[in-house]
């Protein structure tokens, strides 16, 4: 079973649990340890490319990063909502409690925690997560809470994403998260293509594929966009409404792929208009054409010259004269 951030749910009894996503830990650990070796390495760049590099280094890092981690985070849209609602089937009971939901391209998270959270006799903490993925079936996971016995507000919001629902939301909010996740890995291929164009160097060529990254990140957010815009069922608990809006990833991704359609377009008007300062920006001083000149030069045939030297350096068999004799 999988719940919120990929972390066990807070049952009691239940084993220390992480509050965190794993997947989110170990890319960012990747990234942060490549962050950490380019720190490393930063003091043998000597002269005033030092801070170029760098610069280069934190922002491709921090594109790729992102790219790579909002595929599996599960607030792209949240909503929150504080109400008195029945807890469990079958029972008069009420409880106050705060109801989460977050959702993400890849499945829906619904948190429960009561306030306080110690109520009618039990802990009021629940974070439960019910996938759509292409290796998921979301209606088997709402059966297996259905058995479980799991809380009935958690059951009510989870019902709304069935493909048995009149709400229709299933359909929407599945085939928009696989569409926004199959662009986003293809922004990652991208952004790796731009990263080795740049490290070539082939900068024009980097800049294109920066600005094609941007536009995926963009379409992902349009994916998005469209199943979140088309009208849903209300999620009532008595006279409150649980309303979502964009979450934090969607924000991030947005922020990201504007910063890359800005870089791509820099670079391509640099390269045109000043591509001075844009070789100052990737180490790529001039001295370095100057050698390929003159190592170009040295292949190039010797100047005539008048002096008696050079008359002497003939090949020897341009000289030599054979003599005929007739017998």
């Amino acid at each position: 079973m999988m719940v919120w951030n990929g972390s066990f749910p807070f049952y009691p009894g239940a084993n220390v649990c992480f509050p965190f996503n794993t997947t989110q830990a170990v890319i960012v650990s990747v990234f942060l340890s490549m962050l950490a070796t380019c720190i490393i390495i930063l003091p043998g760049i000597q002269g005033r490319g030092q801070l170029f590099w760098f610069l280069r280094v934190v922002i491709g890092l921090f594109v790729g990063a992102v790219v790579l981690t909002i595929q599996f985070t599960r607030d792209w849209e949240t909503g929150w909502l504080t109400a008195n609602t029945s807890y469990k089937s079958f029972s008069h009971a009420l409880v106050n409690a705060d109801i989460g939901l977050h959702i993400g391209l890849t499945g829906v998270n619904i948190t429960l925690v009561g306030n306080p959270v110690n109520q009618v006799n039990e802990t009021i903490n629940y974070n439960e997560h019910f996938a759509w993925s292409f290796s998921a079936d979301y209606d088997h996971s709402y059966s297996k809470g259905l058995e479980r016995g799991l809380p009935s507000p958690i059951l009510y919001v989870a019902e709304k994403f069935t493909t048995q629902s009149p709400c229709n939301m299933h359909r929407q909010y599945r085939i928009s998260g696989h569409y926004a996740s199959l662009t986003l890995w293809m922004a990652f291929c991208t952004w790796f293509i731009s990263i080795l164009l740049f490290s070539m160097p082939i900068l024009l060529y980097g800049g294109y594929m920066l600005l094609l990254t941007a536009a995926l990140m963009l379409f992902s957010l349009l994916f998005f966009f469209m199943a979140r815009n088309t009208p849903k069922c209300p999620i009532q608990f008595g006279p409150a409404s649980l309303k979502t809006d964009y979450g934090g990833s969607f924000w991030l991704t947005l922020a990201t792929g504007l910063l890359c359609l800005l870089l791509g377009l820099s670079i391509i008007i640099l390269n045109s208009m000043q591509p001075e300062k844009l070789k100052l920006v990737f180490n790529l001083d001039e001295g370095k054409g100057e050698e390929e000149k003159v190592w170009d030069k040295s292949y190039l045939p010797a100047k005539p010259s008048s002096s008696a030297q050079d008359v002497l350096m003939v090949p020897l068999g341009e000289l030599c004269e054979v003599t005929a004799t007739h017998l």
